[in-house]
């Protein structure tokens, strides 16, 4: 593991903000995140519209004073367990970085601050090609959701609006 700094994202912070949108822009240039750049529309707005939703929160790591990583997550609520929950909606690792235990320690800081918040679990959507983010999931405990088993694994689904 490398020797990295983890820390909660504060959206007014001039280098956290241009750090995430560095890593959520190379991770939307990835084929894993759809291949296509940020959206001006995005780079121009999204620290804004994070920092405005107080159930929304990011982790970002550095190696030195280089952005390798971001997780953004966004508070639910379980209504079967009647607490929070937090779904870990982005987790983007730089190329040079994949492998070298960086997501492992986002998830563990997304973790602890769930935990904080009394979340009762992690959520989270990944592409069934992403084998690298697959096998990191996997150790870290995650598991494909399920109720009964004769109704089958739950699926991701979305319609544009």
């Amino acid at each position: 593991m490398l020797p990295l700094r983890v820390v909660q994202a504060d959206y007014a912070d001039p280098v956290h903000g241009q750090a995430l949108l560095d890593v959520l822009d190379a991770y939307a240039r990835d084929p894993a995140g759809g291949g296509q750049p940020l959206s001006e529309f995005a780079r121009a707005h999204l620290l804004a519209e994070l920092a405005a939703r107080p159930a929304a929160f990011s982790v970002l790591a550095f190696d030195g004073d280089l952005p390798v990583g971001l997780a953004n997550c966004i508070e639910g609520f379980s209504t079967f367990a009647c607490q929070p929950l937090v779904n870990v909606h982005d987790l983007a690792v730089v190329a040079s970085h994949r492998g070298r235990g960086v997501g492992q320690a986002l998830l563990a800081q997304v973790e602890q601050l769930s935990r904080s918040r009394g979340a009762c679990k992690l959520t989270l959507e990944v592409l069934s090609g992403n084998r690298q983010a697959l096998g990191l999931y996997e150790r870290c405990g995650f598991a494909p959701y399920a109720l009964d088993a004769a109704m089958g694994q739950a699926q991701f689904l979305q319609k544009w609006l």
